[in-house]
């Protein structure tokens, strides 16, 4: 049986050796965070707990700030995530657009890391255009950062 913080390292050595296979430029924040660019977006990898056994490496990309937020915004979004096969749309506290998507990570290979971190770049670098042009506001990766 493994620690919680073996499961966490595991999955981190795991992820880090894909990262610098397929992504050379990516950028480690943490011993926990990593964030790649792709198109125009820019792909978290976030590592977390999941059970006692396993954690949760979350792919997640933030889309669009500013949108004005409506019904039909929303009822676009919602039939989006019945139609994707991979993630899901979601809106952040501030009313940030943001695209994620999850593996368990304690076994997840290098196919099932790099499938879930295209799925969302393709997916956000795609719907950040068709967001902006039914609802405004800009992309997040236009944003400068802090």
């Amino acid at each position: 049986m493994h620690t919680p913080e073996e499961l966490l390292q595991k999955t981190r050595n795991t992820v880090q050796a894909v990262l610098t296979a397929h992504y050379p430029d990516h950028v480690q924040f943490d011993n926990a965070s990593f964030s790649i660019d792709a198109g125009s977006a820019r792909v978290m990898i976030i590592i977390r707990p999941f059970t006692d056994s396993d954690t949760c490496i979350e792919c997640m990309a933030t889309l669009v700030s500013g949108a004005t937020i409506n019904e039909e915004l929303l009822r676009f979004l919602m039939r989006k995530n019945a139609e994707l096969h991979f993630g899901a749309f979601s809106l952040m506290f501030d009313d940030t657009i943001c695209f994620a998507h999850s593996i368990a990570g304690i076994n997840a290979d290098e196919n099932e890391i790099i499938t879930s971190i295209q799925s969302v770049a393709l997916i956000a670098d795609h719907y950040d255009d068709e967001i902006i042009a039914m609802s405004g506001g800009k992309r997040c990766s236009e944003e400068t950062d802090v």
